[in-house]
C-alpha cells in the first residue's frame, strides 16, 4: 500500500482524520505532511534507491515510531476491543510524535475505482490476508489478528506488522502464527550484500511448504524508506541465485503472508480487504531492514 499524504490534492479529505477536507484543515499548515525526500539514487537503470547515512538516519527514526506504535498495541490488545479503538489509538500517538500516519487516505488520485484507504492502520483478522480496515466489532477469544503500521516521520516512512493472538486458540491456529514468524525471520538470515532477492522467496517458501501451508502470491515486500512503495518487489516464493543483487544500504520489507489452505485470494467490496478464497486462516509478520556492509539491520525491531 501507497500512501498519497506527501501530494494530497485540496478537496481529499486531511491527512489528519479530521473528516475536512485537506485545503479546510492542514494545507499550508505547520503540520501538513512533509515533502518526500529527494536525494534517491538510481541503481543500473532503476528505481532501486541506494540510501545515504542521511535517509538510513531518517529511515530509522520513523521504523523505531512504528515499533513503539506496535508495542502500544501489544500493550492494550484484548478481548472486547474493536480495531477501531486500535486504530484511533494509534492515530493520535502517531500525531503526537510528530509523525504521519501513512495509510491514512492512501489511493487518493490513483483512480477512479479506487477508493482511498480510511483507517490509519491495517487490522486483518483470521482469514483477512492483509488491508483489513477498522471496525467497531470486538476482538473475540480464539481471534487471531495483524495490525500493520506505517509512519511517516519528517518524510521517512518505517513499515511493520505484528500477528497477535486472542485468548485462546488451537495448536493449528499457533502453529501458523509460529511458523509464519520463522518465515520472517528465515527471509531475514538472507540479506546481506551479493546475495540475491530469490534467495529470500525460496527460503520462505521451503520453510510455508514444509508445513503444508501455502506462500501467497498476489502481495509482496517492497523497497522504503524514502517513498512509501519502492523498488524492488520482494516476493515471498523464488529460487535461489535468481532475482536483483543485494547492495549495501538497500532498504525494504519482507512481510511473508502464509495461509493454511490455498494461496489464492479476493478482494472484498471495498476494494482494499483481501481475503484466503477458501476461507482457512492467514498470518503475516513484517520488518523493515537495512542490508549491511555484512549483513542486514532489523530497523523496527
Amino acid at each position: 500500500m501507497k500512501i498519497a499524504a506527501n501530494t494530497l490534492a485540496r478537496n481529499a479529505p486531511c491527512w489528519c482524520g479530521s473528516g475536512k477536507k485537506f485545503k479546510k484543515c492542514h494545507l499550508g499548515k505547520e503540520q501538513s505532511p512533509p515533502p518526500i525526500h529527494e536525494n534517491k539514487t538510481q541503481t543500473q537503470g532503476k528505481s532501486i534507491y541506494i540510501k545515504t547515512e542521511e535517509q538510513i538516519d531518517g529511515i530509522r527514526k520513523s521504523s523505531q515510531l512504528t515499533k513503539k506504535l506496535l508495542d502500544m498495541v501489544e500493550e492494550r490488545i484484548a478481548e472486547g476491543v474493536t480495531t477501531n479503538e486500535l486504530d484511533q489509538w494509534v492515530h493520535s500517538e502517531t500525531l503526537a510524535n510528530g509523525a504521519i500516519p501513512a495509510p491514512l487516505n492512501y489511493g487518493h488520485g490513483k483512480g477512479r475505482r479506487r477508493v482511498p484507504f480510511p483507517k490509519s492502520i491495517c487490522t486483518s483478522p483470521n482469514n483477512v490476508i492483509c488491508h483489513g480496515i477498522p471496525n467497531n466489532q470486538a476482538l473475540q477469544n480464539g481471534d487471531i489478528l495483524n495490525v500493520d503500521i506505517t509512519c511517516i516521520l519528517n518524510g521517512y516512512f518505517g513499515d511493520a506488522s505484528r500477528m497477535f493472538i486472542i485468548g485462546d486458540v488451537p495448536d493449528k491456529t499457533r502453529k501458523l502464527v509460529e511458523v509464519t514468524r520463522e518465515c520472517l525471520n528465515l527471509g531475514i538470515e538472507q540479506i546481506f550484500p551479493s546475495n540475491r532477492l530469490g534467495d529470500i522467496g525460496h527460503a520462505i517458501q521451503q520453510h510455508a511448504e514444509k508445513h503444508g501451508y501455502s506462500v501467497v502470491r498476489d502481495f509482496a515486500g517492497h523497497g522504503v524508506g524514502i517513498e512509501f512503495h519502492e523498488a524492488p518487489q520482494v516476493l515471498h516464493y523464488g529460487q535461489p541465485g535468481k532475482g536483483e543483487m543485494l547492495r549495501e544500504n538497500m532498504v525494504f520489507t519482507i512481510e511473508p503472508m502464509i495461509n493454511m489452505g490455498s494461496h489464492e485470494c479476493r478482494i472484498l467490496g471495498d476494494g482494499w480487504t483481501a481475503v484466503t478464497a477458501d476461507g482457512e486462516l492467514s498470518a503475516q509478520w513484517e520488518h523493515t531492514l537495512l542490508v549491511t556492509e555484512s549483513g542486514v539491520d532489523i530497523l523496527t525491531a
